[in-house]
């Protein structure tokens, strides 16, 4: 769409993720469908750095994705905004953010390496927030390609109930065709009968549905997630691209299916442009936006978590790769790049919408140091890690005033590797990073309360008491605000104490993170002269921290599931190494001379692990792993780590911090209170 044509209604429009495993081919047959619907006149390559969604340098240089990004098609009287995300592990944070954006998924799978760990993990995150998919099996031209076994491995996954919509001709993996086919009226009828009353009754009836009906029927139940139509092809090759086409304007929802009666919007990704500035990408549920709108964002607060002023968008640009268009307006379901913004972050919301939890697809679990070649170079690095946090809030900047260094989360070592890259080329700043450590954390050894009377040196007054208890696994922070009475305890202390709850999980009796538990505010009490309404964010961290000193906490360490295949031969090596490593395994499988077997590991053991596997099958491993979450760790084998700035529970120094008596080197240049 160009700034003189007329935006599609949401109902002709869709908004699709491609997303893959790395190496599935999904940048490939995004230049398919650019080309198949005349936006490119010739497909880029990934190889040769020419794909229009890599543009980044990085990217063309290493060949791979690392930044999601968005292009828009039309194809049968739709609009179609595709964003292509990356398919590495590492950057799995891009994948993420992209989730709130989308009416539908495209998964592609490779037929050659068939259904892979971060696969998995893509058909979770869908899974957990309901977004309906459709999965083209690419690369069937390839030697050495199962489509069959693939087809197999995916009707294993929980919830995916596969309808393929293609079939193979032809002999040999050169001169193989895709056709699209479908299930005959009948057989349609009959699947359909599961569904709905309506096609349960003709079915016995031995009647069929009419054609539109059927059709009607069967996106609905694709938008359910009953059914997931799969489709074969081969990008590189152009074979299967226009079926694919067909299916996401007839098995995908439109925009309108989560359209909104009122203004309604999300920040689903933070860009910087040197003239421009921040640029934030927008999903727009409902409404308009012009330029020179003011835009109420729920989420922009200041410190203390107090709303500020709406902010002017002054420029609203659509997204082609590198390519932006001036476009004077954008409305309901569709997606947009937004300047002016300049408070916004990730997640972020417009008017009406409210973002429920995002799905944790990323899980960063190491940590490195980053230290400029040269100590004049500190604050201009310190702003670009502001910069590269802003656009992956994951990345989770600290500064260590002690050891004046520089701290980021990361996934990986290829994911440090690109962020060096990104540091020279775009900030034109050499840096060194430090060794990876693991980040652990901590959960309640058992239940127990915290208390805090912060009534003196007037004027104060805030009593909180809060109840502290476990929680399983992965069951990550509940808040149960109980039930205290308003004229003992105002709501709006009330929620005081929530946000600041939150924020003072970061750092438990070991230094690490606190997780996996449940914290209920059991009493508190203000005073109608001396309570100051920033006192409960001063009492709150000592309570909490109180609780946590009664409760004792258990160190957990992050987990790995890793899917490794090896020669027959050295299974019995890998085997005692997962030993070695604290690990556990599944029985091995042996298939045409090569074993494969699933292991649980902690990250800890294994950080070297891969060159090991490398080294001792001659690169002939195959050694792929997802996050696998956090299980206890004996403190011996483990680690802790220092404070971090001023500890509630130095109670005297921390309520002068908290007041604004005195300072904390926070970071350079930056001070403040808590």
């Amino acid at each position: 769409m160009n700034a003189q044509e007329e935006q599609r209604p949401p109902e002709k429009m869709i908004n699709v993720g491609i997303f893959a495993h790395v190496d599935a081919g999904k940048t490939t047959l995004t230049e398919q469908l650019l080309l198949a619907c005349g936006r490119i006149r010739q497909a880029g390559s990934v190889d040769a750095g020419t794909a229009q969604t890599d543009f980044l340098a990085v990217e063309r240089e290493r060949g791979i994705s690392v930044m999601a990004a968005a292009t828009e098609i039309s194809w049968r009287g739709y609009d179609i905004h595709i964003i292509d995300t990356p398919g590495h592990i590492d950057f799995a944070g891009e994948a993420e953010r992209v989730l709130a954006a989308l009416d539908g998924a495209v998964l592609v799978v490779s037929a050659v390496e068939g259904v892979q760990s971060h696969t998995e993990n893509l058909w979770r995150a869908f899974a957990a927030i309901g977004l309906p998919c459709i999965v083209f099996i690419n690369k069937v031209d390839r030697a050495g390609s199962d489509v069959t076994g693939v087809c197999t491995a995916l009707s294993e996954l929980e919830e995916l109930h596969p309808l393929v919509l293609s079939e193979l001709t032809g002999e040999g993996t050169r001169s193989c065709a895709v056709r699209r086919r479908m299930p005959g009226d009948a057989a349609l009828t009959e699947l359909l009968a599961e569904y709905t009353d309506e096609a349960a009754e003709a079915y016995v009836n031995g009647k069929t549905l009419a054609p539109e009906r059927r059709k009607a029927l069967l996106a609905e139940a694709v938008y359910d997630r009953r059914w997931t139509p799969v489709l074969y092809g081969a990008a590189l090759q152009s074979v299967g691209i226009e079926d694919l086409l067909e299916a996401v304007v007839a098995w995908l929802p439109p925009a309108s299916r989560r359209q909104s009666a009122e203004l309604s919007g999300v920040i689903f990704k933070i860009e910087h442009d040197k003239s421009m500035g921040k640029i934030a990408h927008v999903r727009l549920f409902g409404g308009s936006i012009r330029n020179r709108d003011v835009l109420p964002i729920h989420g922009d607060t200041d410190a203390d978590g107090m709303p500020l002023p709406p902010q002017k968008v002054t420029q609203i640009r659509k997204c082609n790769g590198a390519r932006y268009t001036d476009v004077g307006r954008i409305g309901a379901g569709d997606i947009a790049a937004l300047y002016g913004l300049t408070r916004a972050r990730v997640f972020d919301t417009i008017g009406a919408f409210r973002m429920s939890d995002a799905y944790r697809l990323a899980n960063p679990y190491l940590t490195v140091s980053v230290a400029p070649a040269a100590p004049a170079e500190l604050p201009a690095l310190v702003s670009a890690i502001r910069e590269l946090c802003d656009e992956d809030p994951l990345l989770d900047f600290r500064w260590e005033p002690s050891e004046r260094e520089i701290q980021i989360r990361i996934t990986g070592e290829i994911q440090r590797q690109i962020l060096e890259v990104l540091l020279r080329g775009r900030y034109g700043l050499a840096v060194t990073f430090s060794g990876r450590s693991v980040i652990y954390r901590e959960t309640p050894a058992g239940a127990g309360e915290g208390y805090e009377a912060y009534t003196m040196p007037k004027p104060c007054w805030a009593i909180v008491r809060l109840g502290i208890e476990p929680l399983p696994r992965g069951a990550g922070i509940v808040y149960d605000g109980g039930h205290v009475p308003h004229d003992r305890l105002f709501y709006k202390y009330q929620t005081h104490i929530r946000r600041s709850v939150y924020r003072s999980l970061s750092q438990g009796n070991y230094g690490w993170e606190l997780t996996d538990m449940k914290v209920t505010l059991l009493d508190g009490g203000h005073h109608t002269v001396h309570t100051h309404p920033l006192d409960f964010f001063v009492a709150t961290p000592m309570a909490l921290l109180d609780g946590i000193r009664n409760t004792g906490t258990l160190l957990l360490e992050p987990m790995l599931n890793a899917h490794i295949t090896v020669p027959e031969h050295l299974m019995g090596q890998v085997l005692s190494d997962i030993t070695v490593l604290r690990g556990s395994f599944d029985t091995p499988v042996l298939r045409n001379g090569r074993c494969t077997v699933e292991a649980r590991l902690p990250v800890a053991t294994t950080l070297e692990y891969p060159v090991r596997l490398a080294a001792l099958s001659g690169g002939r491993a195959v050694y792929a792993t997802r996050f696998d979450g956090y299980q206890e760790c004996p403190l011996a084998l483990g680690a802790t780590t220092r404070w971090r700035g001023i500890c509630p529970l130095d109670r005297a120094k921390w309520i002068l911090y908290a007041r604004g008596a005195i300072q904390q080197d926070t970071d350079p240049g930056v001070r403040g209170k808590y």
